[in-house]
């Protein structure tokens, strides 16, 4: 078996998980994917607009484990919202990583690091949505075992009649907790001990980016919720495709202030063209 590192491309003015409820259903498919497909997840992060994997099998395995993960949730997700061609349109990425000049530890170092420089939170293990806390956490959360489930209750809480193994945890928060499934020991032996495993955390590429720019501070999920009571109190619910260009400069003004949200953002966001959004904010 070889390693790969897997990537979706940035949506721009789209999102994966539009809500706390969208995380779980994909946090469910991950381990989904890895039962149906049998492949090894090393690491591996949600985040709104992307998700990154390492994975050990072989390359056409590691195409399979992508294509029915976004195959999942794709269904998953326009059921919820509407969309049909949202993640068909969304092209991955996969590199083979070799075993050299500590390679591997970079490349997880890389992806669990993605949330503290998305500014989310402060580390990588305060992170619920991907494999952070799974390494050198002596407070792992202690879930039951998803064998105590009836069928139907399974199907229900994984949105999937695929068999998972009965062993498998679930916490409180209703998902599959990703140490069932994530080797967590075999990393912990790479890295040899938390400090060296801190080295790379702190020396990576994402920490770096925390230290040179002040990106947004606010999850796409909770500016979300504000966009949608501005849109209320500001403009009597109009939809967003309702609003003259006025009041959208006024949104785009209002979620730059209360949430310090850049460009990027608040065009995922909103669904409005970056260069609209640019050009808006260049008026105010």
């Amino acid at each position: 078996m070889r390693l790969f590192f897997v990537t979706t491309d940035h949506f721009e003015t789209k999102i994966w998980f539009r809500d706390d409820d969208d995380f779980k259903v994909g946090m469910n498919y991950v381990a989904v994917t890895v039962a149906a497909v049998g492949v090894r997840v090393i690491a591996f992060i949600l985040m709104s607009t992307h998700v990154h994997f390492l994975l050990a099998c072989y390359e056409k395995d590691a195409r399979r484990f992508i294509s029915y993960f976004k195959q999942l949730y794709g269904t998953y997700y326009r059921n919820k919202y509407g969309s049909s061609r949202l993640f068909r349109r969304n092209s991955i990425d996969i590199q083979e990583i070799i075993n050299e000049g500590e390679g591997i530890e970079k490349v997880i170092a890389y992806i669990i690091m993605n949330s503290v420089a998305a500014r989310i939170c402060a580390t990588a293990s305060g992170y619920r949505w991907g494999s952070g806390a799974c390494y050198f956490n002596d407070n792992k959360e202690i879930g039951k075992p998803i064998g105590c489930l009836s069928g139907r209750e399974r199907i229900a809480t994984l949105k999937s009649k695929t068999s998972v193994p009965d062993n498998w945890t679930i916490g409180a928060g209703g998902y599959i907790l990703p140490e069932s499934y994530i080797p967590v020991e075999d990393v912990e032996r790479l890295f040899k001990n938390a400090r060296r495993f801190n080295y790379f955390l702190f020396s990576s590429s994402k920490a770096k980016r925390v230290k040179e720019q002040n990106g947004p501070s606010f999850r796409d999920q909770v500016i979300l919720e504000g966009l949608n009571d501005l849109r209320v109190t500001l403009f009597s619910n109009k939809s967003l495709d309702d609003l003259n260009e006025e009041e959208k400069a006024e949104l785009i003004r209002q979620l730059q202030w209360r949430f310090s949200a850049d460009s990027h953002q608040i065009s995922r966001l909103t669904g409005l063209p970056y260069s609209e959004v640019t050009e808006l904010l260049n008026r105010l």
